[in-house]
């Protein structure tokens, strides 16, 4: 009897992002199954592509676990991952799914953490940021530890110069609501926004930059063990200062209509990079190692745009855990296959340390 052909599923895949996945996937010679809740926009990408579609929610768990009954892995990809991810890695648990997803949102890195027993027992992966969010600066963050082992803190920072599609910008605005966040002694703490401010060689340039709060946060913690985390992001000095500003109005955006209002907006005028803007985009990624006697390793990083990245990555994962059994649990993209990943992706150079 011949083996049963190993299926992946694209959650999502009529967004911005999930669709360049899927083109992407026709492109590697992949057939995935393409699903969502938006019938008309699935099929007619399924149509498009050639490939076998199903339309379903997130919201009714049993056909939720049926539509996965017979996928080995799924990309998730439709945001915001806030109040999607929990729907899914439960489901994905019961069906006996791989799970992987494009986040950021550290809330969501941290729910993988806290269901990684029941996935373990399962035999099921959970490896949420599998994209831009996560994947480059993971694994910078596993080559500093390799250099510095006893390292105590970490900084972690990126240029990407491109705009937000309307999925990131949507979840942008629930994380002003929310504030920033940083990682001390072990735990995750918040402070406000722009919390810290300092200037930072990405690798074409010193810019000033402050701290967001980028998903490394939680996931550096799980692939490196340091226990004192920060992620920056370059912004000029008056942009720093109207971020410090957005402080004392953080309470407004926290209403749920408010929230509501701004979205509506986002998806009338965010778009995201067409295919000749992204081909233009590089990602400058940095890195700085620090341990309780003040000696320092730093490190530089290039990669290609983020979102050719993140669909050339989620695939290299997606199809990893196809091919490769893997004990359950959760998993940072590093620890799951190893720091070299991001040589994989076309476009990286060589780490630079100093």
């Amino acid at each position: 009897m011949s083996e049963a052909i190993k299926q992946m599923m694209i959650y999502g895949a009529n967004g911005y992002t999930g669709e360049l996945i899927a083109k992407e996937a026709v492109a590697q010679g992949l057939k995935p199954i393409l699903a969502g809740r938006n019938q008309a926009a699935i099929e007619s990408l399924a149509s498009e592509l050639d490939l076998t579609s199903r339309v379903f929610g997130l919201e009714f768990e049993k056909q939720l676990e049926e539509n996965l009954a017979d996928i080995d892995v799924v990309i998730h990809c439709a945001g915001p991952f806030s109040a999607t991810a929990r729907p899914m890695m439960d489901a994905c648990i019961k069906s006996g799914t791989h799970y992987t997803d494009i986040t950021g949102e550290i809330s969501v890195f941290e729910l993988a953490q806290e269901l990684s027993q029941q996935a373990k027992a399962a035999g099921v992966v959970l490896c949420p940021g599998v994209g831009f969010d996560v994947v480059p600066t993971d694994c910078l963050a596993s080559l500093l530890k390799q250099k510095m082992p006893d390292a105590t803190h970490l900084a972690l920072g990126f240029d990407s110069g491109s705009s937000m599609s309307p999925g990131t910008a949507k979840t942008s605005i629930e994380g002003v609501a929310s504030g920033g966040r940083i990682r001390k002694d072990g735990k995750i703490v918040k402070v406000p926004l722009a919390y810290k401010e300092r200037q930072i060689d990405f690798g074409n340039g010193v810019k000033n930059a402050v701290t967001i709060p980028w998903g490394d946060v939680s996931t550096a913690f799980y692939s490196t063990g340091i226990k004192n985390i920060e992620v920056y992001i370059p912004i000029s000095p008056k942009g720093a200062k109207n971020m410090r500003k957005m402080n004392w109005f953080r309470w407004l955006v926290k209403f749920k209509f408010v929230q509501n209002k701004m979205k509506q907006q986002i998806e009338k005028t965010a778009k995201g990079p067409n295919e000749e803007q992204r081909e233009k985009l590089k990602t400058y990624l940095w890195g700085e190692a620090r341990n309780a006697r003040g000696e320092k390793v730093t490190a530089n990083l290039e990669t290609c745009n983020g979102y050719q990245l993140t669909y050339l990555a989620a695939l290299n994962i997606g199809q990893h855990l196809l091919e490769q059994s893997k004990e359950g649990g959760a998993y940072t993209p590093s620890v799951l296959i190893s720091n070299q990943l991001i040589f994989d992706i076309p476009g990286t150079s060589e780490v630079s340390f100093s």
